[in-house]
This record gives structure tokens, C-alpha cells and sequence, in this order.
């Protein structure tokens, strides 16, 4: 099970912190996920196993998000998120979808990029934290072209990593 992750003063926590490999995917020819359906499927699948939740409930909690509004934020990025109870700490869980999945974003444009951010209810503060961190990372164009042009889960974790510690 994963450790919560706590900043300490002067520390921030970063992405890379909260994602693994295994909670990439890199759906290069569309033939994996084609729905957002499909897509929070997904999401729920990864982050379920390192929240310790079952895949159908964190699956219910990010539809029925989706159902106040589409976090399809634009530019090609939706960012699904819920709080739970019983997780013990923030996970991220990543889709890169080139071929692009229609997600009723704001722009109206299909989405790409998926972030699937699940945390504790009771750590608010750091859950919107790390939508911010999402949101700061994604906001560069470059960034987002480099993310979809990642060959594997492997480069795109490397890439997000490279970019917190250019940050630092």
C-alpha cells in the first residue's frame, strides 16, 4: 500500500511523487480507450489498486463528478478527480491519448491528456494542490506535445520527472 505523501515546510510534493509507471498509459493508436467512459474506466483500474478502493467505486465517485461538470479543461486536458474517505493518500493515474477522446471539455475539443487525481477527503488542501501542479505542468504547449510523443509509460514518467526537477 502507498505511504501517504506530507510536505514539510520548504518541501513541495511532486507528481512523480504520487505517479508510477504502472499508472501510465499510452494509448497510441486509439484503440484502447475511445469513450470517456473508457477513459475513466481506466483511471479507476490504476489508481484503485494503490488507494486500496475497488475500481467500481472510485469509477462511481469520478462519474459522478463528471456529472457537476466536465473536467475537460481545455487545450487538449481533462483532469477527473474525487475524494474518498478511505484512501490514504494522494494517486495519480495518467491516460495519453493522441488520437484524442471526446470528454465534453469546455473548448469542445476532444482531450489527450488525462490526469486522474484520487485523494482523502480529509487532505483537501493537498488535492487541490496537486490539481494545481497538474494544471502548472500542462499549461506549457511544448510540455503537453513532449507528454503525447512519449513512445511508453516509462518516457512520459521520465518526462513529467525532468520537468518538476527544471522546476526546482
Amino acid at each position: 500500500m502507498m505511504q501517504p505523501v506530507t510536505e514539510h515546510p520548504g518541501e513541495r510534493m511532486r507528481l512523480s511523487d504520487i505517479l508510477s509507471v504502472d499508472r501510465i498509459l499510452v494509448d497510441v493508436d486509439g484503440s484502447i480507450v475511445k469513450t470517456k467512459a473508457d477513459a475513466l474506466r481506466r483511471l479507476s483500474e490504476m489508481l484503485s489498486p494503490a488507494i486500496s478502493v475497488g475500481a467500481n467505486e472510485v469509477e462511481h465517485l469520478l462519474l459522478e463528478r463528471e456529472k457537476l461538470q466536465s473536467t475537460g479543461i481545455g487545450d487538449g486536458v481533462a483532469i477527473p478527480h474525487c475524494a474518498l474517505e478511505a484512501a490514504q493518500a494522494q494517486a495519480l493515474a495518467l491516460l495519453l491519448c493522441p488520437r484524442g477522446v471526446e470528454f465534453d471539455a469546455i473548448d469542445g475539443e476532444p482531450v489527450e491528456i488525462v490526469f486522474g487525481v484520487v485523494g482523502p477527503k480529509r487532505a483537501t488542501g493537498e488535492h487541490l494542490r496537486t490539481l494545481a501542479r497538474i494544471s502548472r505542468l500542462l499549461r506549457d504547449e511544448q510540455t503537453r506535445l513532449r507528454l503525447l510523443a512519449s513512445p511508453n509509460a516509462t518516457a512520459a514518467y521520465q518526462l513529467i520527472d525532468a520537468n518538476e526537477n527544471a522546476q526546482r
